[in-house]
């Protein structure tokens, strides 16, 4: 009888010692990848406060100067430095006073990416009430034409875009790239099955206090889709942020060009100065996600029903 008394206690420790043991073994992996996943960034904002002879002396055999001027890769070993011997704000001063191009793209993107988060989000909030509201065989038709488009990727639609945009005279102009964002239905897919979930129960509840359709809209399925729509802006705006293919596609004046599409030309020239550009690139993403971190997973994690 002792033995049989011991013996599912025994089990019950080994079992929470494997318990502990695949923890441990899961958060030390899980460590291990969050550092190997910040390095690049890490490396980048300490390198940012490096002075130009520190820079050259650390990365000055990736790249050589071949016979047309141009800068071509060696492959030989490099010193990658955290931490710099002595930080200065030279490459900053330079990209922010000496070299306004730098400043003139970073506008650019901001000029860019603001209205198709703010235009989409706004034509995603209405398209996704009407399909979650209407009814009906034409509106499901309807719905899974958004879903094939969505399935898409960009590189598909993008000679389209290109043939509309020259039927109607946008091409080399900021609108050829924030019109069709603007009707993407990836914020309208997100948003409509959030909207489905409102219970009938609320929208027949405010009809018989004699709420429309817009009331009924922005009193109620707004503020309970706001966690979800302030993860959608946050997703769009890192998704644009890092546009490429439009502006090359659709923008022949350079002068348009986003920060995303002129950093590979500041890659090419001066290393410290790509350094300094990649962490202003970095700052609005960032204070993106720290300010909407919440609402990011909060809306990413959402799959019960509408919290009253």
């Amino acid at each position: 009888m002792i033995e049989q008394t011991k013996t599912p206690s025994k089990r019950s420790s080994a079992a929470k010692n494997w318990k502990k043991l695949v923890t441990a073994a899961m958060t030390l992996f899980a460590a291990a990848a969050a550092i190997i996943f910040l390095m690049p960034t890490v490396l980048t904002i300490a390198n940012s406060f490096m002075s130009s002879s520190e820079i050259s002396a650390n990365y000055g055999a990736v790249f050589s100067t071949n016979e047309s001027g141009g800068r071509t890769y060696i492959s030989e070993k490099i010193n990658l430095k955290f931490i710099p011997d002595m930080v200065t704000f030279s490459q900053y001063y330079t990209v922010l006073f000496k070299s306004p191009d730098y400043l003139l793209k970073f506008w650019n993107s901001v000029i860019l990416v603001v209205p198709i988060v703010v235009f989409q989000l706004a034509t995603a909030a209405f398209a996704a009430y009407g399909f979650a509201r209407l009814k009906g065989r034409l509106k499901e038709m309807l719905f899974f034409v958004y879903i094939v488009v969505m399935l898409m990727p960009y590189q598909v639609t993008l000679v389209p875009n290109y043939l509309v945009s020259d039927a109607l005279g946008l091409l080399d102009t900021r609108l050829a790239i924030i019109l069709p964002a603007v009707f993407t239905p990836f914020s309208v897919f997100l948003l409509s099955k959030i909207m489905r979930r409102i219970p009938d129960v609320l929208i027949e509840a405010a009809k018989l206090d004699g709420a429309g359709e817009m009331q009924i809209f922005r009193y109620i399925a707004l503020p309970l889709c706001k966690s979800v729509i302030a993860s959608v802006a946050i997703l769009v705006f890192i998704d644009y942020w890092n546009m490429v293919e439009q502006p090359l596609i659709l923008l022949s004046d350079t002068s348009l060009y986003p920060l995303s599409v002129f950093l590979s030309k500041i890659n090419a020239g001066e290393i410290g100065l790509a350094f300094a550009v990649a962490t202003i690139y970095m700052i609005p993403t960032l204070l993106m996600f720290l300010y909407g971190e919440d609402y990011l997973v909060e809306g990413i994690t959402y799959s019960g029903g509408i919290k009253g």
